[in-house]
């Protein structure tokens, strides 16, 4: 009730900005961005040559209406697609309505923001620096149009006009350095780009739409357009979504002079970066698994916008050869919920919209019975003819010992320098066991901001919140793992790497997933450097763990039998030390986490030695578990010749490690 009542006091002061929006006079100059010889617009140039601009308007947007009755809103650029034959849900509803009275949620991790009726478009509610750019992303402007088109309710129509014109006129291009950094950075004016065709196509009929407003919107459009594609990131994911976008805008609006360059200069950017910021093995360089997921969609909507104006062929076979090798990049470190591991900058994904992802890459590749395999979940196609599986060059090393819902599943980074997203954390890892993830990534909580949010951001990116390895409990100086060994067979899978982590030290890290089971981890600190050693795990945030200090061992006690056990098998003096331990699933939430190390002290330049078994196991009793060296057993020389016993039973293990 109150808010339709604020509703109703702001529609006074929105007519009056209203009134304003559809002051502008229209000039020869309004109509220099369009190519007036473009099909279709014959009676537009015709009036515009006779010097009756404001005809030539009202022409121009008799065009535009007509072709948006013919041609439907384009929305396949859009993060999450929309459906115009679906009702509108609440959430779209919600952030309709309150932007009539200028609340907007610039970013999902907070809430609504009230902006004032005169609205201040620099206010900064939450010194985290997405907030602010977020803002001018300008999300609701959509809502608004969908919302409109369910109701063709002319207050969304008229709010929107009001609000694009306040915005353009606050927010010029050097207005200052301080608002050009937020407004003008090259992603947000991307994110306009993408999602205004679609908003325009909604709202370009309704009466309140008048010429005036178009020439304005058109001009706007064409500034924030033209400048993106002369100020694209010089790496990274940006600079694909600005390539991609600055193309999706040449396809939406043709009727632009420089339209074509758009689309040339999407493509060409797309054509190269695809060759640099794709490995051998399918994954991109930032090592983020959510980002890389990003990345296929960005090639596939550009291949997809190109198609549309016939120009698919601009990009070689190699591209869409790319792409197919980023989706089974994907597929192999895949854990059987449709989630990635939250290394780097990643997220938890909703199992319908990753399958809505696959679905959309199905149609491009429907020779792909694996993709169609995860399109459909498992209903169809074809599960990968592989199980355990080595990404060598980008570092991600999945153990698996099934495509089941309850398989066993662990995927381990150890990789190469990662750009912006990447952590130090080389030898983190998830586990997942029979539906639970039993050892999630700490995730990212927040991005950038002020001094405050960089520490909440920087707590995030210690190596001692990761399972690996520290000294003294100081971030990692180097990721830069080298692959030792992999070798996979029937009953025992091994991965060897080592990475230089600090001055004077290297961490040699060596796996062994056994009998599809369970996991022997042995880590080795091999140098000069002196400290305290700790190896570090993490547990899920409602594990119920159990910390066994005179065992050396903790373990979970889920009441449903599903449970994990993480014990040193050191024969020599190893500590268990509680840590504190926090996940973020989502932006800006966290939650607390049981955490410990296992830590020894290195007096001097010797190798140290740290032995672990990560067992799965069913019901309450905790597996009893020791460890022999048998003769030739030489961790030093990568000579593995054990004994296990685990409750009474024996397992022999000899292999080689390097």
């Amino acid at each position: 009730m109150q808010l339709k009542k604020t509703i109703s006091l702001c529609s006074l002061l929105i007519c009056a900005v209203f009134s304003k929006a559809q002051d502008i006079q229209i000039t020869k100059q309004s109509f220099e961005p369009i190519n007036l010889s473009y099909p279709g617009l014959e009676k537009t140039n015709q009036l515009f040559t006779a010097g009756k601009y404001e005809d030539a308007a009202k022409e121009l947007l008799a065009y535009y209406r007509k072709k948006s009755k013919v041609k439907a809103p384009d929305f396949s650029n859009a993060e999450k697609p929309a459906d115009l034959n679906q009702p509108i849900d609440k959430a779209t509803q919600e952030m309709a309505d309150k932007a009539l009275v200028h609340q907007f949620q610039p970013h999902k991790g907070y809430g609504f923001f009230d902006y004032g009726q005169d609205i201040n478009w620099q206010m900064w509610p939450v010194k985290d620096n997405e907030v602010r750019w977020q803002l001018h992303r300008v999300k609701w402007w959509q809502a608004m149009a969908l919302v409109y088109h369910a109701t063709t309710d002319e207050r969304y129509a008229k709010e929107w006009i009001c609000q694009y014109s306040d915005w353009v006129r606050k927010n010029p291009l050097g207005l200052s350095k301080e608002n050009d950094r937020f407004v003008w950075r090259a992603l947000e004016v991307s994110d306009r780009v993408q999602s205004l065709p679609p908003t325009f196509g909604l709202f370009v009929n309704s009466p309140n739409f008048s010429p005036a407003f178009l020439m304005e919107f058109l001009k706007s459009y064409h500034q924030q357009a033209d400048y993106l594609s002369e100020n694209f990131a010089e790496v990274g994911n940006h600079r694909l979504f600005e390539a991609q976008r600055t193309l999706f805008a040449g396809v939406s609006f043709p009727e632009f002079k420089n339209s074509q360059r758009w689309r040339q200069t999407g493509i060409t950017v797309l054509n190269t970066e695809i060759k640099k910021q794709v490995f051998a093995d399918g994954m991109q360089f930032e090592l983020s698994p959510i980002y890389h997921v990003a990345a296929i969609d960005i090639f596939l909507k550009a291949y997809s916008a190109a198609q549309r104006v016939n120009l698919e062929k601009e990009f070689p076979q190699s591209y869409v050869q790319t792409v197919e090798n980023m989706i089974m990049a994907v597929i192999s470190i895949t854990l059987p919920d449709y989630n990635t591991p939250m290394f780097g900058d990643s997220w938890l994904t909703d199992k319908k919209f990753r399958m809505n992802q696959f679905a959309s890459w199905s149609k491009v590749f429907p020779a792909n019975k694996v993709i169609k395999y995860f399109a459909t979940d498992d209903k169809e196609g074809e599960a990968p003819n592989f199980l355990s599986k080595a990404l060598s060059t980008s570092g991600f090393y999945t153990f698996r010992s099934g495509w089941d819902k309850n398989a066993t599943v662990m995927v381990l980074k150890a990789s190469p320098p990662g750009e912006f997203h990447a952590q130090p954390d080389n030898g983190t890892f998830e586990l997942f066991v029979k539906g639970r993830n039993f050892t999630p990534d700490a995730g990212v909580f927040v991005y950038s901001g002020d001094a405050a949010i960089m520490k909440l951001r920087n707590w995030y990116r210690q190596t001692r919140i990761h399972s690996t390895l520290t000294l003294d409990n100081q971030n990692m100086m180097i990721t830069k793992a080298q692959q030792d060994k992999w070798e996979t067979g029937k009953n025992l899978d091994i991965l060897t790497y080592t990475n230089p982590s600090y001055t004077e030290l290297n961490h040699q890290r060596s796996v062994l997933f056994i009998n599809h089971k369970y996991f022997l981890v042995i880590d080795r600190a091999i140098g000069k450097a002196t400290g305290n050693l700790g190896v570090h795990w993490q547990l899920k945030e409602d594990s119920k763990a159990v910390f066994d200090k005179s065992k050396n061992r903790v373990y979970t006690s889920y009441s449903d039998g599903n449970n994990l056990l993480i014990q040193s098998l050191n024969s020599d003096k190893v500590t268990l030390t509680e840590e504190e331990g926090k996940v973020s699933y989502v932006y800006a939430k966290e939650l607390s986490r049981p955490a410990f190390a296992f830590e020894k002290l290195k007096k001097d330049d010797k190798t140290q030695n740290f032995v672990s078994i990560v067992y799965p196991f069913d019901g309450e009793k905790t597996p009893n578990i020791s460890i022999k060296e048998n003769a030739g057993n030489d961790f030093e020389k990568g000579k593995l010749n054990i004994s296990l016993t685990i409750n009474g039973k024996q397992q022999e293990i000899k292999t080689t490690l390097n």
